[in-house]
């Protein structure tokens, strides 16, 4: 079913854009060449075809969670501005209005 200007009309109206004669022309023209090469695409025999959740094959990129010691309170604190003994200080941001 081929598009035509009317289509266009309506679906520029629902999107609240507004097109010149020419434009709608255009628009209605490339419009249908991709309809045309989507009717192409449905001619191919995809029966032993898989679907695909992703165009290419992905694989994780993460490094191994390798167990290993953290670094001692002492030391993360030893550079911040304030700090209680085993806290970071920071101001409230949370509160009254």
């Amino acid at each position: 079913m081929p598009v035509t200007i009317q289509d266009v009309e309506h679906v520029a109206a629902l999107a609240r854009l507004s097109f010149s004669e020419e434009e709608k022309m255009k628009l209605t023209a490339q419009l249908n060449e991709i309809l045309l090469y989507m009717e192409q695409l449905n001619t191919l025999d995809t029966t032993n075809v898989e679907p695909l959740s992703h165009v290419i094959e992905l694989q994780n990129v993460f490094r191994p969670d390798v167990l290993r010691p953290s670094l001692p309170r002492e030391e993360a604190l030893k550079n911040a501005p304030a700090y209680t003994e085993e806290f970071f200080k920071v101001p409230k941001v949370i509160g009254d209005r």
